[in-house]
């Protein structure tokens, strides 16, 4: 039974809906920021990787707007990916290399890297489990009311 001063179960999960949204908008935007002050002298010493950043950096911040400003039910998974894809080739570049950039195997400890490592760790960290509490709320009979997914209450 719900009691006068409780919040409502659709507006507790629109609220925390749209704070993870911010939550992993803003990480993205961190992520776009690290690569913007790591890719200078990358276009002399390795331009494909350079291209590679410009393309997370707009895809950040595209992703970054259509979590704040749209109700898209892709705009996490494309979180999610566009963050493991790039954590992926962070792993890569430290213990492979990547092609005509071996340069930084085994440096794990250069502190951009760290700060990258940390916030594609804490969006993913935040991402994942939004998602999948989003499908389940979705599959366990809830419904969207303007673009927020509800669970329906039993009172």
């Amino acid at each position: 039974m719900q009691h006068a001063t409780d919040t409502p179960p659709d507006l507790t999960t629109a609220v925390r809906d749209m704070a993870t949204r911010a939550t992993v908008a803003v990480g993205l935007l961190g992520v776009g920021l690290i690569h913007v002050i790591d890719s200078v002298g990358k276009y002399t010493e390795t331009p494909y990787l350079f291209w590679m950043y410009m393309g997370l950096i707009l895809s950040s911040i595209a992703i970054a707007g259509a979590l704040l400003f749209t109700r898209s039910r892709l705009a996490m998974p494309a979180a999610i990916g566009l963050v493991a894809s790039a954590l992926a080739g962070f792993i890569l570049d430290r213990t492979t290399g990547l092609p005509n950039a071996s340069g930084d195997i085994g440096n794990w400890t250069e502190p951009i890297g760290l700060a990258n490592l940390f916030v594609e760790g804490a969006i993913l960290f935040v991402a994942i489990p939004a998602q999948l509490l989003a499908k389940r709320v979705t599959s366990r009979g809830g419904h969207r009311t303007h673009g927020t997914r509800v669970a329906t209450a039993a009172l």
